[in-house]
């Protein structure tokens, strides 16, 4: 595993030598854009489209379009110059509880293990915050930004994660037609728990899996290979569209044996119903025919 960082982690006194590793990885597969004609990958060159030249990298400056067209430029030597406190040190600010900062906040997770000679401290920090139950919030700059973090416990291991600051969290205000005070029907409210209830179980994350990526890799195989692949047709749209109740009613009992828990009441009339909107639509049928 590759050392991306390397450091302590510091509450007051304490100074803990930690090493950080990505505890991720990203398995999406990258595909290059290739010149149909010959086969070659196309280069993405750093072209001057006022010049209509490429740039060599001695050239390129960072900048900030203030106004359309209207840039002003920073070199790399302004921009760490603003980096506060770039040392090697994650500095804890407080412990909370994990169950305070919602889960939005999260961005990405590291694995912490122990630096040189600091094995006794990182296995102290681990039991103190798992006798704690809490997890300890701090700062720390990697990458030339310096990020929020949380330092919590992975099956006996250190990870820390960098979270947003709270004015990179969007208000959720900003969602449209999120309803004020919606009207909701207990028989459905009902029907929503039990079937909420039928779906309830532990969190497997084995039972989950990129199929796209799954069958991309198959196809490049059997492209591989020299097979022709053909594409299956979609499947047609269901003819009727059901209502909220009836689609809740068909969800619980597709779940069978839970239909003994489902209210008898309940099912009579999705039944009736059913009956009705099929009668109903075989005589709009006869008069349309009539017509």
């Amino acid at each position: 595993m590759h050392t991306v960082w390397k450091g302590a982690i510091s509450f007051g006194l304490v100074h803990v030598p930690v090493k950080m590793y990505s505890a991720t990885e990203d398995k999406d597969i990258a595909l290059k854009y290739v010149h149909r004609e010959c086969g070659s990958p196309l280069n993405q060159l750093r072209n001057c489209p006022a010049c209509q030249r490429e740039v060599e990298w001695e050239q390129v400056s960072r900048g900030y379009e203030y106004e359309k067209h209207k840039f002003v430029l920073f070199e790399k030597e302004e921009l760490d110059s603003l980096m506060p406190e770039t040392n090697k040190e994650i500095r804890i600010l407080h412990f909370v509880d994990p169950s305070e900062i919602d889960p939005v906040y999260y961005q990405k997770t590291y694995y912490l293990g122990p630096g040189d000679l600091g094995a006794n401290a990182y296995s102290l920090l681990v039991k103190a915050l798992q006798l704690s139950g809490k997890i300890a919030v701090g700062q720390i700059a990697i990458r030339s930004k310096k990020s929020l973090a949380v330092i919590r416990i992975v099956d006996g291991c250190l990870a820390l994660e960098t979270i947003f600051y709270p004015d990179e969290i969007r208000p959720v205000q900003l969602v449209p037609n999120v309803p004020a005070e919606p009207m909701i029907n207990e028989k459905e409210l009902q029907m929503a728990q039990m079937l909420i209830g039928q779906l309830t179980s532990p969190f497997d994350p084995t039972l989950y899996h990129d199929d796209y990526r799954l069958n991309l890799i198959d196809a490049i195989q059997r492209k591989i290979a020299g097979e022709d692949i053909r594409i299956a047709p979609a499947t047609p749209p269901q003819a009727g569209i059901m209502d909220l109740m009836s689609a809740l009613q068909a969800s619980l009992e597709a779940l069978k044996p839970a239909a003994a828990d489902v209210d008898p009441i309940v099912t009579k009339k999705a039944k009736s119903k059913s009956k009705r909107q099929t009668k109903s639509a075989s005589v709009s049928s006869a008069e349309e025919s009539a017509s």
